[in-house]
């Protein structure tokens, strides 16, 4: 079990079968009636024999996750950080192009400062690229150039707007010398998705 389950959860005087999804900042379940619960609004958690309880503004909810309830308990109190689900890790060369929120880049600096803005830096560990129309994807040819082998292309753009959309950068990939590998949420604004050198590929460039 990852983050998704097929469970029994109780609410009020509910209790209905369902599936239930940890998402990156809630908690939603889909059934006979529906949850959705922010882990800001969370007041508080508690497992007992399995079952995930969890107080929040609305009341309270039972989850019925067996085993995997603690796990599930643990990610809504210490849920990941943005720079984790990124990869992101302290010392890293980071190539910035075209991303402008400086909450992120506040987030960055902490981690490392090796950071470079405006143009991608050979063997970079990551670059992050923001890109708003579908004609951008063409640049990952030469960025794929600038990471290390095992680096990584974040590509980020707006979401719902249709200039730029997810499949532009997953069609460019293979011509680029690039695979995409996960999707993540950058922002409430934006979407990212991860692109990388494959592995039998990664030889060739050391």
């Amino acid at each position: 079990m990852g983050n998704e389950a097929d469970c029994q959860v109780r609410f009020r005087r509910q209790a209905s079968k369902g599936h239930a999804r940890l998402e990156e900042k809630e908690l939603i379940f889909r059934g006979g009636f529906r949850l959705k619960i922010p882990f800001g609004d969370v007041k508080s958690i508690d497992v007992k024999r399995g079952v995930l309880k969890v107080v929040f503004s609305g009341g309270e909810a039972a989850f019925d996750l067996g085993p995997d309830a603690e796990k599930w308990a643990d990610k809504i109190r210490n849920p990941r950080s943005l720079l984790d689900k990124l990869g992101v890790k302290p010392g890293m060369k980071v190539s910035l192009l075209g991303i402008d929120d400086d909450g992120f880049k506040k987030q960055l600096r902490a981690r490392t400062d090796n950071i470079n803005e405006g143009r991608p830096v050979k063997d970079s560990d990551i670059v992050f690229v923001k890109m708003t129309e579908a004609k951008d994807a063409a640049r990952l040819k030469r960025l794929r150039e600038a990471i290390k082998p095992d680096g990584a292309v974040w590509v980020v753009w707006p979401k719902g707007q249709k200039a730029f959309r997810e499949a532009d950068a997953r069609n460019a990939g293979p011509a680029a010398g690039l695979v995409d590998v996960k999707v993540a949420s950058f922002s409430d604004a934006l979407s990212a998705l991860k692109m990388v050198i494959p592995v039998k590929d990664r030889p060739l460039l050391r």
